[in-house]
């Protein structure tokens, strides 16, 4: 048997994404390696568009024209948001304070 390969992830805790095809854009809150989720979500994902599974996943809050949410993204299907724009999501201001840079950093008080 094989290990499933594994890849450094390209975004960090606190960057602000996209999706590449939906228009949706969040705040990175937590990281997988590889995919994490549950079986039913990944048959959810019609086949023809199913990410690798050998792939970091994502953890967002993340936000669209209508709506604030969390979402779980493959490393594939995400860019950096290069927008300078804050995220509007209502868990941002208890987690992360925003930086110079647009980005966001983890608040002291949620670090051990």
């Amino acid at each position: 048997m094989f290990a499933p390969r594994r890849r450094d992830a390209k975004f960090t805790i606190g960057d602000v994404v996209r999706h590449r095809l939906h228009p949706f854009r969040g705040v990175v809150y937590d990281v997988d390696p590889t995919f994490a989720n549950t079986e039913d979500w990944w048959e959810s994902i019609p086949s023809e568009v199913r990410p690798e599974r050998d792939q970091p996943f994502y953890h967002l809050l993340a936000e669209n024209s209508d709506s604030q949410y969390v979402a779980y993204v493959s490393e594939q299907n995400l860019v950096r948001d290069t927008s300078g724009e804050p995220v509007r999501h209502p868990q941002i201001d208890a987690m992360f304070d925003r930086a110079d840079d647009g980005s966001y950093r983890y608040r002291r008080t949620m670090m051990n």
